[in-house]
């Protein structure tokens, strides 16, 4: 049975943790005491034997093994090992249990969806869900053992109420060298297309509806199929297994006292650090041999058993003695209130004291200048806010070369163009600019851009003095470059109407 602590915890107090340090049931001591014993007896004999047996040249070999082992034990990296491995085991511990298949969402569907408060309608609903039950029977049956322990063989289900005789020689008669758990799926869906054709489920969504909640149920299934088939790779398991196991082999030797005339070491006959190390790592080990394979009998494993008869109850109540079972309906408490304020009890009174949360800026006071505060429309020509960074930085451009425009590409051209260096072919010579969308669409936000800057007032600048060579050579090279044509993007195809005439013509 799983032990369960939640409640112990359900409060931070002090010492809160410590009461569940005396607990035996699912406990780290009843995983471990047995391999703890084993490695204080080894311990103890081989400190015997070097303090009562070994004499002359025996105890300074031994010493030298002793220093050995102590100085290359933390070569093995046995936290990061350790460490990773038990992670991966957790997530997957957890990923198995919600893929355990649950009938709930699936019962709603059926006991909504298939109609009828006959005899016949009665019977098509719990069979549907029967046949739910039973292929989450025969899944559980090959990963968990506590469930083949309950159904050894396909007689037991069938006194168990899962399956008919019938329906056991069809399960039986069908040849297969893999697990037929699906086939009670396929019956399912068999049985809501036949009810689709009766009546019993009265249109087409419904009935897809109905297969797309078993598919999720099949596919749970499944995965709890691949999850017992796809173990963690055994190489690993083995690398953490040897990892642990050597490391404290070799502890049992280089943990041990010998006497050195260099150091004085305190002779501690009890090695405590030792064992406390032994206590975490065995320990963590031994949390991932527990949680591995959760379907077995340990004290933590899943009650595979107790969720089997808790479906089938609870499906069976849902599709058949609720279905259209429904209270009245009745005004509620608060029909006549305005806001609905639920009593509380004494133990809870205080709660109500407590403001709501309303947002982390809803007591932000806003001091400063009253102006920043005043509403303005949002119009180009407004004047933007500039950091003291920014500013200086705009303020400091000297040359053509170093301004933000000519930084940004945004120079005083009007569009949008492309040079032939750019990797775009060069455009055609009998290109115009007449040719261009007059009214600019392409660079809209680089004139309004531009225009919200003209509208501020200038900022002085100081030019440095560029010798006139340097002057000419810019200018004679500002002369000899071509003057590059654009070239018209569209996406929409024109109509007959928009074209040039000598566009038509050539």
């Amino acid at each position: 049975m799983t032990v369960s602590y939640t409640l112990k915890v359900a409060n931070a107090r002090f010492g809160g943790f410590s009461k569940l340090l005396f607990r035996w049931k699912g406990s780290i001591y009843k995983l471990l005491y047995k391999e703890f014993l084993v490695f204080i007896s080894f311990y103890t004999l081989l400190s015997v034997i070097y303090r009562c047996v070994l004499k002359g040249d025996q105890r300074l070999l031994f010493e030298k093994v002793a220093k050995y082992c102590n100085t290359y034990t933390e070569l093995i990296p046995i936290s990061f090992v350790l460490g990773f491995y038990v992670t991966l085991i957790v997530n997957r511990w957890w990923a198995q249990y919600t893929s355990i298949p649950l009938p709930d969402q699936l019962m709603c569907v059926v006991s909504s969806n298939v109609h009828g408060g006959d005899e016949r309608g009665r019977l098509l609903r719990r069979t549907l869900i029967r046949y739910a039950n039973l292929s989450s029977v025969f899944i559980l049956r090959s990963v968990s053992t506590r469930v083949l322990k309950r159904f050894p063989t396909m007689e037991h289900i069938v006194e168990a109420g899962f399956m008919t005789r019938e329906e056991l020689k069809k399960y039986e008669s069908l040849a297969s060298d893999f697990n037929k758990y699906w086939i009670p799926c396929v019956w399912f869906t068999n049985l809501v297309s036949q009810a689709r054709r009766d009546g019993r489920v009265r249109d087409d969504i419904a009935t897809k509806l109905l297969i797309d909640e078993l598919n999720k149920y099949r596919a749970k299934c499944s995965l709890l199929f691949h999850y017992d088939w796809i173990s963690v790779p055994l190489v690993y398991t083995q690398v953490v297994t040897i990892a642990v196991y050597s490391f404290f082999a070799s502890c049992i030797i280089g943990r041990q006292f010998v006497d050195d005339k260099d150091k004085e070491d305190l002779d501690m006959y009890v090695p405590i650090f030792t064992l406390l190390q032994f206590f975490f790592y065995s320990g963590w080990l031994k949390v991932a041999e527990q949680l591995i394979n959760p379907f077995g009998e340990d004290d933590d494993d899943f009650e595979t058993n107790r969720l089997i008869d808790r479906n089938l109850q609870v499906s069976f109540l849902s599709v058949d003695d609720m279905y259209q079972n429904l209270p009245p309906m009745v005004k509620d408490k608060y029909w006549d209130e305005q806001s609905a304020l639920p009593p509380y009890t004494v133990a809870t009174a205080s709660e109500t004291l407590k403001p709501s949360f309303m947002g982390s800026t809803f007591d932000m006071r806003i001091v400063g200048d009253s102006e920043q505060s005043q509403q303005v429309s949002a119009t180009p020509n407004l004047p933007r806010a500039r950091t003291p960074m920014l500013s200086r930085f705009l303020s400091s451009a000297a040359s053509p070369a170093m301004s933000m425009k000519n930084f940004m590409g945004r120079g005083t051209r009007n569009h949008l163009v492309r040079f032939r260096g750019d990797g775009f072919p060069s455009p055609s010579p009998n290109a115009r600019y007449s040719d261009l969308d007059p009214d600019g669409r392409i660079d809209e936000e680089e004139n309004t851009e531009d225009e919200s800057r003209a509208s501020e007032p200038p900022t002085p600048q100081v030019m440095p003095r560029v010798p006139r060579r340097l002057e000419a050579s810019e200018k004679q090279k500002k002369m000899e470059q071509p003057k590059i044509p654009l070239v018209l993007i569209t996406v929409d195809e024109p109509s007959d109407e928009d074209l040039d005439p000598d566009q038509t013509e050539g």
